[in-house]
């Protein structure tokens, strides 16, 4: 035990002090520094004006041990001579004033154990006791990462596909998804509607035919629906035929007779008789 800040009234002197009262009695402290195997351990504890002396050492010897130590009333015993009543009364002291506290806790499969829990400064905020929670505290499921889909040609679709998918829940309410799981769909539903499906025939294949009671994992259920389930491309259509130019009507400038043509001028037969001649009329 290594004091460094007494808290008796007087502070008594090292021997070495030199101007000391060496004829006045009292104590006299002749401290060496601990650099190792040494515990602190605070004058409310060592100095306590309500324990017993039993339970100051016992409170003392307890903080010096390290986690998981066994502290049980038999093993005390076993260790020192006060003999199993004495101990058991300290232990009682202690747990009154604050310097332990006994918790139970459940342990993985069941069990049901009480935990000691070692107060160095009762009345402090218990950080040790959380810090001991959350080490012994059962991981929490990791995630399991959702299978690949699809992933479309532009991303076009991807608006259209993110609202289908987000509206499927209106349809079962099952298939709620969140936010993260909506993105990781999308491009699979994009890939879908740019093949020429309709909404609608998409989210019949999605939603038609699911299994009875709860679905665990829905996001990975819709995956594998628009991987396993996705159709081939529409077969190759070659572009329709530009239609033909229907120019207006107009009457021609040599026989008055109607005939199609972007501008007004002479019919072909006027143009061929015209050429032939050597003569151009132009005009009415």
């Amino acid at each position: 035990m290594d004091t460094q800040h007494p808290s008796a009234p007087s502070r008594a002197r090292s021997r070495d002090a030199g101007n000391g009262h060496p004829n006045r009695g009292g104590l006299v402290h002749d401290n060496s520094r601990h650099t190792s195997r040494f515990t602190v351990i605070g004058n409310h504890l060592a100095q306590h004006a309500d324990l017993s002396l039993l339970a100051i050492g016992l409170g003392t010897h307890i903080q010096s041990l390290p986690p998981g130590a066994h502290i049980a009333i038999k093993s005390l015993a076993a260790r020192f001579p006060e003999g199993a009543t004495r101990i058991a009364a300290a232990l009682r002291e202690l747990e009154r004033h604050g310097y332990l506290r006994r918790v139970r806790e459940r342990v993985p499969g069941g069990r049901i154990i009480t935990r000691t829990i070692s107060c160095n400064q009762p009345g402090a905020p218990r950080g040790q006791e959380r810090e001991h929670r959350a080490r012994t505290a059962p991981a929490p499921a990791r995630r399991k990462a959702l299978p690949a889909v699809p992933v479309p040609v532009t991303s076009a679709l991807l608006q259209p596909a993110t609202d289908l998918l987000a509206g499927l829940r209106r349809h079962d309410s099952r298939l709620l998804l969140s936010t993260d799981d909506t993105s990781h769909l999308a491009p699979g539903a994009a890939a879908w509607l740019e093949r020429d499906i309709t909404p609608a025939a998409l989210r019949a294949a999605l939603t038609e035919g699911l299994p009875e009671g709860p679905l665990h994992r829905p996001a990975a259920l819709l995956a594998h629906r628009l991987t396993a389930l996705l159709p081939p491309p529409p077969p190759f259509s070659p572009p329709a035929p530009q239609p033909a130019v229907r120019h207006p009507l107009q009457n021609c400038g040599g026989c008055d007779r109607g005939f199609r043509a972007p501008e007004p001028g002479l019919c072909r037969d006027c143009r061929e008789s015209s050429a032939g001649s050597g003569l151009v009329r132009w005009g009415p």
